[in-house]
Formats: structure tokens, C-alpha cells, sequence
């Protein structure tokens, strides 16, 4: 067996990060927003796209909901994602104007 052979590992791999186009994806749909389930189980996380674009992380708890940002506990996931959402939108804007300034 040559070393540089690439292995067939046959069926028993599973795709473990499913697009949300996918049919075998786990998705939850909220107004903007797509979370696609990723693995774990309390909490559960969600990968949240908006359009084709992936924002961030969200993670399902037994009694709230969380994001990757900020240590706040969400009673809907449309709250941890819209926090997640702003986060990155003002996070942006203070690149840009940094960028203008040492311009």
C-alpha cells in the first residue's frame, strides 16, 4: 500500500456539518434567519445563516437560549441571534471608521 493511497473509509462516515439546503438538515427557520443544527446536546448547537451568509453560533439550552458573543441567557433563539446579528453589524462599523481614520 502506497503512503500517499487515499483511504476509502465507505459508508460510515456521515457529513457532520450539513449545509441548510440540505435535506438531511436539522433547520429551524425564524424570520431572517436559518439555524442549522451542529452537534451537542444540552446545549445543542445551531450554526445561524443569514441569506447564504454564516453569522455565527447559537446554543440551545434546556430552559434558554445563548450566543458565542455575550454570556446573556435568551428565552427565544430569534433573541440570541438577533443579539449576535447587531453584535457583528457594530463591530463592522467600528472597522470601517477605524479604517477612515488612518486614512
Amino acid at each position: 500500500m502506497s503512503f500517499f493511497q487515499e483511504t476509502d473509509w465507505g459508508d460510515c462516515c456521515e457529513k457532520i456539518l450539513l449545509p441548510p439546503t440540505h435535506p438531511n438538515a436539522e433547520v429551524i427557520e425564524i424570520p431572517g434567519y436559518k439555524l442549522v443544527y451542529c452537534n451537542g446536546v444540552c446545549p445543542r448547537i445551531y450554526r445561524i445563516y443569514q441569506g447564504e451568509q454564516m453569522l455565527g453560533l447559537v446554543f440551545e439550552h434546556l430552559t434558554y437560549w445563548s450566543n458565542e458573543i455575550d454570556n446573556q441567557q435568551y428565552a427565544k433563539p430569534l433573541n440570541a441571534v438577533i443579539a449576535l446579528d447587531d453584535f457583528l453589524l457594530a463591530a463592522s462599523m467600528t472597522n470601517k471608521t477605524d479604517e477612515k481614520i488612518a486614512a
